[in-house]
């Protein structure tokens, strides 16, 4: 899409020289703004036209029946989805009586700019309504990451041509229409009118909605205030009903006069608040909004995104396109975690209202390292909310007839929300992901009082989670079996390598972690012996082997599969998932996403250098990339073994997956997990780092095509820059005082403060580049 003509390459932008009503839904996505708290898709500021209206809260959700076939036991009763809030974008203009609708007069111009150093969406257009009237109209919208309830709108009209009435109408609209469900699984349960009103209040300019959730009881309250310049014929009301509140401001203006509106909008919600408390709450926040201004708005978002970019930004130096990729990405997770404070991060952020809502597996395996290394505080707000869901996953784990618990697979507010067992409660791993996310958390922070307090909990809930699930063999081996793995078209199998290397790390830590805390593990019952068997299981965990082919099948027996005739798949049965039974897919070797793969970038020291190389090339030639969570894996683990031409393709298909629309559909809302992957590819991947160890690893390569990589990362409250060319790499210490134990290309050395450090970069070895299935090797990207 990016490459769309209307479409302009620059490295600190996203900019929209035309409008195509044909992409306006993944336009809507991709220019969609948020803080983790808020999230308002890009949709036109009159409404209409749209592709998918949205504005979202996270963790306002509505719940509605899982249908069944066949009721069986624990299985989910209920669903939860995401739900369109009140939409405070909306501001129509009428210009001489004329509704402004680019599908109607002459639309000269149209442009569109997200500026990711501003965080601001800006646009401005010129008009000529059907009665001849010309006007120019500029919009800036953000919001606001140092105002967590608010959203703020400047919108400016001016006529051209001659003198014109001008009717501003500034909008709250709730239980907005919305279109119908596709039946794509991956796309949102529709679900109407979710929302009963409470009340609403109107007083000059500022007026309130208060609604409530039909189902899950959960109250939204929206508020906005107004500041308006214009002529001495200005001439403002308002007005509000049960799901419309409506400012309105009447004009007469002459060219070279302007009317100038900024709109505050404050959203909050509760479960248990009152509707008074509320009430008080959303008007509070639009008092401070509109004391600093929007001026002073514009200002402290400069400021914080001054401060991310100077401890996040990647530089990708001989690709433009690809730098402005990878930064849109960074934006991108920074606008789904920075203010989300102990809620989920969604599979799609807050850009969309893809996978209904729901929070999955990579949010920790993909997201968090993300934010772990930039902005840990984020990482720790959504750990955090992990841990306020323990009673619920305790719940669920007795449910199933285990100890400790048993995180959702996809949820909302804790609940499991998959009816489809096998790849849902099967899919076990998610707590050693979540656990995992833990560990690398206080190895990066040393974050004593998290690791003690929350951290501690969890690990010990999963560790007697796996310990229940698996058993020993006659032969003492610890086997867990009858689970599905991040393979999602390998379903119920037997030691899935993933999961049992991933519950090995878990059980490990949580015995580490417990004689840290012996007081505090006490407390939560855990004894010597319990310690003790968890390292046992540890220790005797299976990993099987196929000495014939000489690699790790993905779980026990997989390798003996039949083959999948990839010659005989056209390309649009791709995803397979969406034109093949499950029942085919699941006994052929045939992968949707990287497992095996993602288990030798995880868990690197369970595998041999060559162990490695085999691994990754057989499982090359089976990997289909149906899931967008597959390349930047493949992209790191090529970029380890070598093949850096593959790696550099694999990150740019990370990279571009919603600028481009590589899987058709941006429309639902980005892929934040495959963005935040983008980081890993670029950090994880060319960049080597590797943190398994206390000395921070590093194995820089450049690729071809590129002339400079550079980033930072933060590692106990040290940040540390990282900066490398084809032959040489230079490290650096900033901000702080004192030392970080390194390695490059496994030389250990000590980087002191303000002394960088130059270490020149080996060759990459000269390998046989692997195959992939028929039809499935991703994009070739030309150099620059």
């Amino acid at each position: 899409m990016i490459e769309h003509s209307a479409f302009v390459v620059a490295p600190w932008t996203l900019c929209e020289t035309d409008l195509h009503l044909d992409i306006l839904a993944q336009t809507e996505s991709i220019f969609a703004l948020s803080n983790g708290h808020i999230g308002v898709r890009g949709n036109l500021d009159e409404g209409e036209p749209h592709g998918l209206p949205g504005t979202y809260l996270n963790g306002v959700y509505e719940l509605h029946p899982l249908p069944y076939a066949e009721i069986s036991y624990g299985l989910p009763e209920s669903g939860q989805t995401v739900v369109n809030v009140t939409n405070g974008k909306i501001i129509r203009l009428l210009v001489d009586d004329e509704p402004f609708d680019v599908r109607y007069g002459e639309l000269h111009s149209h442009e569109r700019i997200l500026d990711l150093r501003a965080g601001t969406l800006r646009r401005t257009a010129e008009w000529t309504s059907p009665a001849h009237r010309r006007v120019r109209v500029t919009s800036t919208r953000l919001v606001s990451f140092t105002h967590r309830s608010i959203l703020a709108i400047l919108y400016e009209v001016e006529p051209l041509d001659g003198p014109a009435t001008l009717v501003v109408q500034s909008e709250l609209v709730t239980n907005e229409q919305l279109p119908a469900h596709t039946g794509d699984p991956r796309v949102a349960v529709a679900l109407e009118s979710v929302f009963e009103s409470e009340a609403n209040i109107c007083r000059g300019k500022t007026s309130l909605l208060v609604h409530k959730t039909r189902q899950s009881g959960l109250r939204v309250a929206t508020a906005m205030t107004h500041a308006i310049e214009g002529s001495d014929k200005l001439h403002t009301f308002g007005e509000t009903s049960d799901d419309i509140a409506r400012f309105v401001a009447t004009e007469k203006l002459r060219p070279g006069q302007k009317l100038r509106l900024v709109k505050f909008v404050a959203y909050g919600w509760s479960l248990e608040r009152t509707l008074p408390s509320m009430r008080d709450q959303v008007l509070a926040a639009l008092v401070t909004a509109s004391d600093t201004g929007w001026e002073g708005l514009v200002a402290e978002q400069r400021a914080y995104l001054d401060d991310f970019w100077a401890r996040a930004d990647v530089e990708v130096e001989g690709d433009t396109q690809l730098q402005q990729a990878v930064r849109f990405g960074l934006f991108s997770v920074l606008s789904a975690g920075a203010r989300a404070e102990t809620r989920a991060i969604p599979a799609k952020g807050l850009t969309g209202d893809g996978y209904s809502g729901h929070c999955f597996w990579d949010t920790e395996m993909y997201v968090l390292p993300v934010l772990t290394y930039t902005i840990p505080e984020a990482a720790a707000d959504a750990l955090r909310w992990r841990h306020s869901t323990l009673p619920i996953a305790r719940r669920r784990a007795k449910d199933l007839g285990l100890a400790g618990a048993a995180f959702p697979w996809r949820t909302i507010h804790g609940e499991e929300c998959s009816g489809y067992w096998p790849a849902g409660t099967a899919a076990f791993h998610i707590n050693a992901d979540i656990a995992d996310a833990a560990l690398r958390y206080v190895a990066a922070t040393e974050d004593e009082a998290f690791e003690r307090n929350t951290g501690l909990e969890i690990l010990v809930e999963t560790a007697r989670l796996w310990r229940s699930l698996g058993h020993f063999d006659f032969q003492g081996n610890f086997r867990i079996d009858g689970v599905t793995g991040p393979d999602e078209y390998s379903a119920v199998s037997d030691n899935n390598v993933f999961t049992n290397l991933m519950a090995q790390r878990n059980m490990q830590g949580a015995a580490e972690t417990c004689a840290r805390h012996v007081d505090k593990a006490r407390e939560l019952g855990v004894t010597a012996d319990e310690m003790a068997s968890w390292r046992a299981a540890a220790s005797r965990v299976f990993v099987p082997f196929d000495e014939r082919l000489g690699v790790h099948p993905q779980a026990e027996g997989f390798t003996e599969h039949d083959q999948w005739d990839f010659e005989a798949t056209r390309p649009d049965q791709y995803p397979l998932l969406l034109h093949f039974p499950y029942f085919d897919i699941y006994r052929k070797q045939v992968v949707k996403q990287a497992d095996l793969v993602l288990a030798m970038g995880l868990c690197p020291t369970a595998f041999t250098p060559e162990q490695k190389r085999r691994n990754f090339d057989y499982y090359e030639r089976i990997t289909v990339r149906d899931s967008s969570l597959s390349a930047c894996v493949q992209a790191i683990l090529a970029a380890e073994a070598g093949h850096l031409r593959l790696a550099f393709d694999y990150a740019a298909e990370a990279a571009l997956i919603d600028l481009e629309d590589r899987n058709h559909n941006a429309r639902d809302g980005l892929h934040v997990a495959s963005l935040a992957g983008a980081w890993l590819a670029f950090v994880f991947g060319f960049g080597g780092m590797r943190t398994h160890c206390s000395v921070l690893e590093f194995a820089p390569r450049l690729p071809e095509g590129l002339t400079r990589i550079a980033f930072s990362v933060t590692r106990r409250n040290r940040r540390l820059h990282v900066t490398f060319d084809a032959h040489e790499a230079t490290y650096t210490l900033e901000d702080h005082q004192g030392s970080l134990r390194l390695a490059h290309h496994g030389e250990e050395f000590t980087l002191e403060d303000g002394k960088p450090v130059k270490r020149a970069i080996p060759p990459a070895p000269i390998l046989e580049p692997p195959t992939q299935p028929f039809g499935r090797a991703p994009q070739r990207r030309s150099p620059g």
